[in-house]
């Protein structure tokens, strides 16, 4: 047997206000009078207070990304583009200032930079040869873990997979809680859930170990404080849960709702929050207890998932959604264990996506 040789975020901050220090934090990056710095920055941002304090000098490009649907292979490309047309040299440093999308662009358009080619033929695990151009990752929506994880998750032509590798690893995390005050209820809501069900796959998967179970339980302690207890440093506690379950399933792995959301995903491009919600709430079988306790959370904070979205779907569109599920591997084998291809059949996931 092989164990993980897993790589962690070298450089964090975390604190309230701590966003302030992202400019000291570049100066040690920028050696030269021509250096640049990528400030890949939610679309949302433009306009607000926030863009008035992106610390970028005269010479550095900022773009506003958009990131209403999930980020696509393509997307990462015309970003990478940009950036070449922009300089012909590298940039220094690519900043990814937003939610787990707009971070995944940022860790994608740092590996492409140095890598030829489309990201789509990255997609995968351990694909990418060539180190990434240095990138730092600031969450302003909690939940996803995108800022410990090594993915960058894309939907590509054939699929929606992670350019997974110890080189999509942020080199520097901010994490600033003053930053995610404000944030819609909605979005807020199924961004959380998605630390969450992480938190819940990792501790009911076969893949589990003290490693992982250590910051799952945590992650998962904080997330009741968030959604069941109102804490008064709930943004703070959302903020370390998020953390938390991204490092959980970095020793471990995702289950049957993700695997079952990136079918929903890259069909019928649901963000991966809702997405994860509307999977989790039909997948009681799994995971009894945890859909439970996520039941109680909506309950609490009004939230109304939609209903029916695939009962009349054609049998085409279901299929496609089953064909992505399905080849999920390392997921199912973290539900189930060895012979999970016997278990994981089409009629299976049908049914499940029917009641969806």
């Amino acid at each position: 047997m092989s164990f993980k040789n897993f790589k962690c975020v070298p450089k964090m901050i975390f604190g309230r206000g701590s966003f302030v220090q992202l400019d000291t934090v570049l100066e040690q990056e920028r050696t030269d009078a021509n250096d640049f710095v990528v400030f890949l920055v939610d679309d949302v941002h433009q306009h607000k207070p926030l863009a008035a304090r992106v610390p970028n000098k005269a010479h550095d490009l900022v773009i506003y990304v958009n990131v209403d649907d999930e980020p696509t292979t393509v997307q990462v490309d015309e970003l990478t583009a940009q950036v070449k047309a922009f300089n012909t040299k590298l940039p220094v440093s690519v900043v990814g200032l937003g939610g787990g999308s707009t971070m995944d662009l940022a860790k994608a358009v740092s590996l492409m930079l140095t890598n030829p080619g489309s990201s789509s033929e990255y997609q995968g695990w351990d694909l990418i040869k060539n180190p990434a151009v240095h990138h730092i990752g600031i969450p302003t929506v909690s939940g996803t873990g995108a800022e410990a994880s090594r993915t960058a998750v894309l939907c590509g032509p054939v699929r929606k997979l992670g350019l997974n590798s110890d080189y999509t690893v942020f080199d520097q995390i901010i994490m600033d809680s003053e930053l995610i005050a404000g944030v819609p209820t909605d979005q807020w809501f199924y961004t959380g859930m998605d630390c969450f069900i992480h938190c819940v796959e990792s501790l009911q998967g076969t893949y589990l170990n003290e490693f992982a179970k250590a910051f799952a339980e945590k992650s998962m302690d904080l997330c009741r404080e968030v959604y069941l207890d109102d804490h008064p440093e709930k943004d703070d506690k959302l903020m370390m849960a998020s953390y938390m379950g991204g490092m959980s399933i970095a020793y471990s792995q995702v289950g049957a709702c993700h695997a079952v959301s990136y079918g929903l995903g890259y069909v019928l491009g649901y963000h991966h929050g809702i997405g994860n919600c509307l999977a989790f709430d039909v997948l009681e079988e799994f995971y009894p207890e945890g859909v439970a306790e996520f039941r109680k959370m909506m309950e609490i904070h009004n939230i109304t998932l939609p209903k029916n979205i695939c009962k009349d779907l054609p049998d085409e569109t279901i299929a496609k959604m089953v064909a992505v599920t399905k080849s999920m591997g390392p997921l199912w084998d973290n539900v189930y264990g060895k012979g999970w291809e016997e278990k994981v059949t089409d009629e299976m996931l049908t049914k499940l996506f029917r009641r969806i």
